[in-house]
């Protein structure tokens, strides 16, 4: 019942009070706010589905400025941008110790932190974890204009990062050399851009099936794809026109600066980041000399959510990420 009065209040007060956008520019503004109704139901979700094990909260705070603005010069065009958060703490966690932080990135170039996730949190949570999730600029279910303030590759890797720091400023028993880093697909490519470019801040970093070659992922996906990326609210030029600009963005182009241990998962069979692009990266990290750890998976049925399932393999797979984390972050409950 409980569950049901939430939903009923929820669902009222967005078709009594929320307007689509009068200018419809993008697929957010052309779903004429039905996916903030999504978004707040899935609210909802997280709060109860992890309620026997966490203490649940979404928070909001500052991280950069938009990458674009039509008019610098207005009220407020430059001001920080207000970024939305879950954080997840382990109700039996001892605080009175130092703990250990993971940071989530969520997966999509244009999605959100939603309870698809919710056994990987779950798992997280119960190996003693507390955990932060940012829905980053371009994520769905804030409107159209936060849609169109997505820079792929650039300020979207600030807010990730500053949702680190938010949880590290906030929570005095987490322990700063304990952070540690996870994500699949775009979310293991900010994974990969955040180790590169802060390789001082996180302790070891997963990325499964990661996005890591913007110039390469142009080439193989249909014209659909390649039009987010040329929109004018995003990078605005194909790739063509600017391919330094795509390789800037791409994280096969920065591993001189991996410092970070971390662990790659790819299969053979994904049918959205082609395993190309994790070969180039595993080559062109191999070519620098770097440490790190990879496993890539032969055809393994689920494609690109191979791992991400409800199988038992699946769920093996995960039990090595997270020894893999766990010897670095030593949370309290570690796997197995």
């Amino acid at each position: 019942m409980k569950h049901l009065i939430l939903f009923t209040a929820i669902f009222g007060a967005l078709c009594t009070g929320q307007q689509p956008p009068a200018a419809q520019t993008s697929p957010a503004a052309a779903s004429g706010g039905s996916d903030q109704l999504l978004k707040r139901i899935d609210d909802v979700l997280w709060f109860t589905r992890m309620a026997d094990i966490a203490d649940v909260d979404k928070v909001e705070f500052t991280s950069s400025p938009p990458a674009r603005t039509a008019n610098p010069k207005a009220p407020g065009a430059t001001n920080p941008l207000i970024i939305h958060a879950y954080t997840f703490i382990p109700k039996k966690l001892d605080r009175s110790k130092k703990q250990p932080l993971i940071t989530f990135a969520h997966q999509g170039v244009h999605a959100n932190f939603d309870t698809s996730d919710l056994h990987v949190i779950r798992e997280l949570v119960g190996q003693g974890y507390s955990v932060i999730a940012c829905d980053y600029r371009g994520s769905t279910g804030y409107g159209a204009a936060f849609y169109q303030d997505i820079d792929y590759g650039g300020r979207e890797i600030d807010d990730v990062f500053n949702s680190t720091q938010y949880m590290l400023d906030t929570h005095s028993f987490l322990d700063p050399k304990r952070a540690g880093m996870m994500g699949w697909s775009h979310g293991g490519f900010i994974t990969l851009m955040n180790i590169m470019e802060h390789p001082k801040t996180y302790a070891v970093a997963y990325a499964g099936v990661p996005v890591t070659d913007l110039v390469a992922r142009m080439g193989y996906e249909p014209e659909s794809y390649r039009q987010l990326y040329s929109a004018p609210y995003h990078i605005g030029k194909t790739v063509r026109e600017d391919i330094e600009e795509y390789r800037r963005r791409s994280p096969v182009n920065h591993v001189k600066s991996l410092e970070t241990p971390l662990l790659i998962h790819a299969n053979t069979n994904d049918e959205d980041v082609n395993f190309l692009e994790v070969e180039h990266l595993i080559q062109a990290l191999r070519a620098e000399g770097k440490t790190f750890e990879s496993k890539i998976y032969e055809n393994v049925p689920g494609g690109h959510y191979f791992n991400r399932t409800d199988t038992r393999m699946a769920r093996e797979s995960r039990a090595e990420v997270y020894r893999f984390l766990a010897g670095y972050l030593h949370p309290s409950n570690p796997e197995q």
